[in-house]
């Protein structure tokens, strides 16, 4: 396969420059990659997004999937996988709809550990909606929601991801692609919960993060070793999402181990039900509701 045979014919919206046209190809050449090499097969991998400006790449990624309510991609993501296990499942989430409406599904996926992928294009302001502050909003952020400046700090992901139990945790820079690859193909692969963080720079209202970025992202692979939490503890606290200070931004993998997966302690998906042949009769079943 190659990354066009997951392109689709929709017209792309997003704005002409956007970095997410970044995560676009990296996640296109991924996919490509993971089934060239017999790791993924495209008719069980499904892909799950969000409300937002990354909710569109729904639509310009040729798989099967579901595009679902504001906040509520992990519970698609685990409903689809309870329901297949077989299946590899993607989940696609901004800042604003996994860490304002969908932060209770995040707490608990990162506990459940259910084998499946969440990747959160990070641009730090609602943007579709024209640039309300996240939870990820760095403090002093002035908009026409926060005229007189956010008032609170935001909250650090990576460091929330860690604390609860992920079993991958990695952030990439959209305007890095080759190596957001290679960190998309890692997180698909790796058994369990994988949270890959995004920076995704809105360039509209949120456009003073790209120099800031640009200037002070590096790469974790040379130092770091994956399989220590406290090295990764130090690590995520190095930048906390804020542009206070010229602080440098470490991407890569922070964390990655392995524990047992939601679904693997079900004893009812030893055998799963999707599997079974049934023979239904449905005169029967609606019988009482005529």
């Amino acid at each position: 396969m190659t990354p066009q045979d997951f392109t689709t014919k929709e017209i792309n919206t997003w704005c002409p420059g956007c970095p997410n046209f970044g995560i676009l190809n990296s996640i296109k050449e991924a996919l490509a990659e993971l089934v060239n090499e017999g790791k993924i097969s495209v008719k069980d991998t499904s892909l799950v997004a969000g409300i937002g400006c990354h909710g569109k790449i729904f639509d310009y990624v040729n798989l099967n999937g579901f595009n679902g309510l504001h906040g509520r991609v992990l519970p698609v993501c685990l409903g689809i996988k309870l329901g297949n296990p077989d299946l590899t499942v993607v989940g696609f989430g901004g800042d604003g709809d996994t860490f304002d409406e969908g932060v209770s599904h995040f707490v608990h996926a990162c506990r459940y550990n259910a084998d499946m992928t969440m990747m959160v294009h990070t641009n730090q302001v609602f943007a579709l909606t024209t640039g309300q502050a996240t939870a990820l909003t760095e403090k002093g952020f002035v908009d026409g929601s926060t005229p007189l400046g956010q008032g609170e700090k935001p909250i650090n992901s990576l460091l929330m991801a860690l604390d609860l139990g992920a079993t991958f945790v990695a952030r990439g820079y959209a305007l890095q692609g080759p190596h957001l690859k290679e960190l998309m193909k890692k997180a698909i692969t790796h058994k369990g919960f994988a949270f890959l963080d995004i920076l995704q720079p809105c360039i509209v209202y949120h456009k003073h993060s790209v120099p800031y970025l640009t200037k002070n992202v590096y790469k974790l692979e040379e130092t770091h070793d994956a399989g220590n939490f406290s090295q990764a503890l130090e690590r995520v606290r190095e930048w906390d999402y804020s542009y206070e200070k010229d602080t440098k931004v470490p991407i890569g993998v922070f964390y990655q181990t392995e524990r047992a997966t939601f679904e693997s302690q079900w004893p009812q998906l030893k055998q799963p039900w999707h599997t079974i042949d049934r023979k239904t009769n449905w005169d029967n079943i609606i019988r009482e509701f005529k």
